[in-house]
């Protein structure tokens, strides 16, 4: 039976790692995940490529784009457009690949919306230490940055209850598994086979009338 991928939203607060666990998840299992690729309305930086780090579009395409409802949910930016292109996941989704969207939580309840099979992982440090020695450790932002990405945060932890599961990044090894696991898991659940269920039901009634 060929399965559709699903859709899953990645978040999680800034110093959380949620982009080191996603490179390691896509590395280990190239076959298994597709990471969407965001549209945009910014210029290229030097050594990007056009549909590998983003589908640059100028501002008409973009707005026509999400006037004909191209798009799965975007947002502004500093004066730039981003958001995530409807077929490309489609497409992606179609082929058997589990497609991962790495968004804010804003963002993340709007394609819950729109697409109620999604599956919203949230990933967080084991403590507000640890994520602030993250941030710090990062060594490229001033302490008042990193007073502000902790008061978002802080912010961000209200709407960790409207996740699926909570991924706590401790060690990057277990956590890239477990999120893994998860996603495999959930291909099982009930509500995402009811093609199958229809169709064993289908063959249990003919296999039944055959006996009789």
């Amino acid at each position: 039976m060929n399965r559709r991928g699903i859709l899953i939203v990645v978040s999680g607060f800034s110093g959380s790692g949620k982009g080191t666990l996603m490179k390691e998840l896509l590395g280990r299992y190239k076959e298994t995940y597709a990471l969407s690729i965001s549209a945009t309305t910014r210029s290229p930086r030097e050594g990007e490529v056009d549909g590998r780090e983003y589908f640059f579009k100028t501002r008409e395409e973009f707005e026509k784009m999400i006037a004909k409802d191209e798009l799965i949910e975007y947002a502004r930016y500093v004066e730039n457009y981003y958001g995530t292109p409807r077929e490309y996941v489609e497409k992606q989704l179609e082929a058997g690949k589990d497609v991962i969207l790495e968004i804010e939580i804003q963002g993340a309840l709007k394609v819950k919306e729109a697409f109620p099979d999604t599956l919203l992982l949230f990933v967080t440090p084991p403590s507000a230490e640890e994520l602030k020695k993250r941030l710090v450790g990062r060594g490229t932002e001033t302490m008042e940055v990193i007073e502000s990405r902790m008061k978002r945060a802080v912010e961000e932890a209200e709407g960790m209850d409207r996740y699926d599961y909570l991924i706590i990044n401790d060690e990057l090894e277990v956590c890239t598994e477990q999120m893994h696991t998860i996603i495999q898991s959930e291909h099982h659940r009930s509500f995402r086979n009811t093609g199958f269920m229809k169709e064993i039901k289908a063959d249990l009634d003919r296999s039944l009338k055959g006996e009789s």
